[in-house]
């Protein structure tokens, strides 16, 4: 394990209904203009299936701030960091997991930003990037319900712990992100997302944003701390990982001249085009980053990769894991 802390705006469109991916469910396929460059890659097919969806959203599933029922806290209690010692004791002493990291002097003093993270492809991601984080003040998660609450007991420990607001795919919409982004902020939180929104995707490239994280920043105007990371597609005895974190930067600063700053009408179509745009820009920001980073986690084809199938899946819910380019 290594640390080294080496215009004007368009006129205000009707509000259109925004998924809680943050697209425009109505118009999924959009006709493209001649300058929009190459077509949009195609999303991996979800891991869950619609059955798993339904079934959470019909017992009553509740997101972010309503599941949690208080604050999220930015300080770190006794109990997390006793349980986050015992995790890095599992990763390093245990599964000899080495974790590389730098950047860190780009990360803004005192919280309050929001951190997006690539590539996303497995269960150690959080922990990787809890890794290239202090302690305090705390990373608060917008991750899958369906994903992380296999059983009753882990739904229990993680209300209690904190640390995660719950999504359940398929909509109850973008407002309750927004809040529970903004009550992270404002005790100096982090808040972290992860806008691939699924495990599967290629090695050492990124797959497709959604553009919920910047619909986000649109909204919050919060400082954007990007995250590369790499080699967590598979896990075995030893594995070699890393993170980097890249300056911060903004909504603001990613769509340049395109946006003046003015918040547009929240659910409108300029919002919803602002937030694919800055999705675009942030695409090409971590992209190379990912695939520049990767090649450092490979290990050489005769290195032996004990209990691969067994680490990897530890964490994961059974389903499809694609890793095929999309």
């Amino acid at each position: 394990m290594s640390r080294s802390r080496s215009t004007t705006s368009p006129a205000r469109a009707a509000p259109v209904p925004v998924g809680a991916d943050g697209t425009d469910p109505g118009s999924r396929s959009v006709e493209r203009p001649p300058d929009a460059g190459p077509p949009a890659r195609r999303r991996p097919r979800s891991r869950l299936s619609a059955g798993v969806l339904a079934a959470g959203r019909a017992a009553g599933a509740r997101e972010g701030l309503e599941w949690l029922g208080r604050p999220p806290e930015s300080r770190a209690s006794l109990l997390y960091r006793l349980l986050r010692l015992v995790a890095r004791f599992l990763a390093f002493g245990v599964f000899r997991f080495r974790i590389e990291t730098s950047g860190q002097e780009h990360l803004p003093p005192g919280g309050g930003y929001l951190l997006v993270g690539a590539a996303h492809r497995g269960w150690m991601d959080p922990f990787v990037v809890m890794h290239a984080l202090p302690a305090e003040p705390r990373a608060w998660f917008l991750g899958s319900g369906p994903s992380t609450f296999t059983a009753r007991w882990r739904e229990v420990l993680v209300h209690r712990l904190g640390g995660l607001l719950p999504v359940w795919r398929g909509g109850l919409g973008i407002d309750g992100h927004v809040a529970s982004a903004r009550a992270v902020l404002a005790n100096g939180g982090v808040f972290v997302q992860m806008p691939e929104g699924t495990v599967s995707g290629p090695p050492g490239r990124i797959g497709p944003f959604r553009p919920g994280a910047m619909l986000i920043a649109i909204r919050t105007g919060a400082p954007v701390v990007p995250l590369v990371i790499a080699g967590t597609e598979e896990l075995y005895l030893g594995k070699h990982m890393a993170s980097r974190v890249l300056p911060a930067t903004s909504a603001r600063a990613l769509l340049g001249d395109r946006w003046d700053g003015t918040p547009p009408q929240p659910g409108s179509r300029e919002e919803l085009e602002l937030a694919k745009s800055a999705t675009l820009a942030l695409e090409g920001v971590l992209g190379p980053e990912v695939m520049a980073l990767h090649p450092r986690t490979v290990d050489p084809p005769e290195r032996p990769r004990r209990l691969r199938d067994r680490l990897t899946w530890l964490f994961l819910r059974p389903g499809r894991l694609d890793r095929e380019d999309p």
